[in-house]
């Protein structure tokens, strides 16, 4: 067989194919009668619901599309020392053992290993805000989005403005959370997270 005719055949399959391709898809008679059936029951034209059944037809195999979550670049040691020591208005990590308010703030924590990047991430969590990435967390320990064991947090814990929260409220959002964490409650329960739901709550409660 020559080129030419070779040629010939193969555009012909090819526009046959395409052809078949392009060959709108009729709906079944149950798609029609049921389209009809909508139609009535919602007053709208049979065509709505025959134009959705067309495209689910050419669309549900299709992958979704996934959007890749944008990374968060966490604070380098130098950006945590330096927020560590602007808010204890020291100029290094010596002046910062030696500070008073410092000692004072920290009495009762846990050993800090300040020579390494985890403690100063835990001084970072405790007196300047929220690490990047560590907003919004969900999963064990975290209610609103605060993971509970890391940031001492109560008045978001409990989603509460400080600003006109009264006692009430406070008690109210503590109970909420007694209901689903405290120890005796079936499956939810959890005495770790109910005793520093607890803490939070005899915190704010003072405050208010």
């Amino acid at each position: 067989m020559s080129k030419t005719a070779t040629k010939v055949k193969s555009a012909k399959s090819g526009g046959a194919k395409a052809s078949k391709e392009s060959k709108p898809v009729v709906l079944n008679s149950y798609l029609q009668n049921e389209s009809a059936r909508l139609a009535e029951m919602h007053g709208v034209s049979a065509s709505v619901f025959e134009n959705f059944a067309h495209f689910v037809i050419d669309n549900y195999k299709k992958k979704d599309s996934t959007i890749k979550p944008s990374k968060v670049k966490p604070l380098t040691l130098a950006q945590l020392k330096a927020a560590i020591y602007q808010h204890f208005s020291v100029k290094n990590t010596t002046e910062l053992k030696k500070s008073g308010a410092f000692k004072m703030a920290t009495d009762g924590m846990d050993t800090l290993n300040l020579s390494l990047k985890e403690g100063w991430e835990t001084l970072y969590r405790k007196f300047v805000g929220i690490l990047p990435g560590e907003e919004n967390q969900q999963g064990y320990g975290c209610i609103n989005g605060i993971n509970i064991f890391n940031y001492f947090k109560p008045w978001q814990v409990f989603d509460l403005d400080p600003k006109n929260a009264t006692n009430k409220d406070i008690k109210d959002a503590y109970y909420k959370l007694s209901k689903i964490y405290h120890p005796d409650v079936p499956e939810t329960g959890d005495a770790a997270i109910f005793d520093c739901l607890t803490i939070m709550y005899k915190s704010i409660s003072a405050e208010a």
